[in-house]
């Protein structure tokens, strides 16, 4: 089962105390299902759970029946209020009127809590959400321009930082973020679900600061590696060409620590030295043994 998946099944499963919440999120699920007007209410979900939960808070609050439509590989469910007039009955009771602008109607959200069983029931009916192993993506897809206005101000005074696109004729109203995500997944009520993201991002976190440690680590390595390859290249070119007593005492000891120890740091290096010199020292040094090479 994917995340996403997950995230809806914990979502369908929270049990409300009171009842406003539980209208509040039937009116989540109806408000942003496939169809909600005064002559036709439905959903459509690929989760027998969310069908199941949403044809039971229908009969529960308003005593209306539904019918479920399975299609043929059992990869949707359309749930639809069976009858026209109960159709109309609901579109009214939520406060909505044939003809005006489809928007959320706030008058719906009796207590503090109604708002974010809401937000749950609109996740079910129209949200996604990626794994947190791959990206940081929530969104709803709205098919109405209006609606989604509605909810992006909804979420935003919510200070859940939301953003919009509208994408292949349908509003999405999205979060890339993934303080915002852990934010918006608390309201909603799928805590566990937050509190595996959370987890997922302090491994990812902790493999990218090792990541980025060894690729600078396997960097300086290469650069150390280089930079020995070209001073031993040039200590043996003026011995070949100049003889092992050309360069100056300071610069002869040097060279030959740095030949007898190819491997070694500066660092290493310095201590070697007698007296021991400063690592700038030595890397002075060895500089001025490759000039001298090039000038041969």
């Amino acid at each position: 089962m994917s995340f996403s998946m997950n995230v809806k099944k914990e979502l369908a499963e929270n049990e409300y105390e009171n009842g406003c919440c539980k209208r509040s999120m039937l009116y989540g699920l109806c408000i942003f299902g496939k169809s909600f007007s005064e002559s036709r209410i439905s959903i459509q979900t690929e989760s027998e759970c969310i069908a199941a939960v949403y044809s039971r808070l229908l009969k529960q609050i308003f005593n209306i029946k539904t019918k479920t439509v399975v299609s043929p590989h059992g990869r949707n469910y359309t749930v639809t209020v069976s009858e026209k007039s109960d159709a109309a009955k609901l579109f009214k009771a939520f406060g909505h009127e044939k003809g005006s602008s489809l928007k959320i109607n706030h008058s719906n959200f009796d207590c503090e809590n109604c708002a974010n069983a809401f937000i749950a029931g609109a996740f079910l009916s129209c949200g996604t959400i990626s794994s947190p192993e791959k990206d940081y993506h929530l969104e709803f897809t709205v098919p109405y321009l209006n609606l989604s206005k509605s909810l992006f101000t909804m979420l935003d005074e919510m200070e859940l930082n939301p953003k919009y696109i509208y994408r292949y004729g349908y509003n999405v109203v999205y979060f890339k973020e993934s303080e915002s995500i852990e934010d918006c997944l608390y309201l909603m009520g799928a805590s566990d679900a937050m509190f595996e993201m959370m987890n997922i991002k302090i491994v990812k976190d902790f493999r990218n600061k090792a990541n980025r440690r060894a690729n600078c680590e396997t960097a300086n390595i290469g650069r150390m590696v280089n930079a020995a390859s070209e001073q031993l290249r040039a200590i043996e070119k003026i011995w070949k060409v100049k003889g092992k007593d050309y360069l100056p005492e300071n610069l002869s000891e040097v060279a030959k620590i740095r030949y007898e120890n190819p491997d070694s740091s500066l660092a290493e290096l310095a201590e070697l030295c007698n007296p021991p010199l400063s690592r700038s020292g030595v890397n002075h040094r060895l500089k001025r043994i490759v000039e001298i090479s090039e000038e041969l």
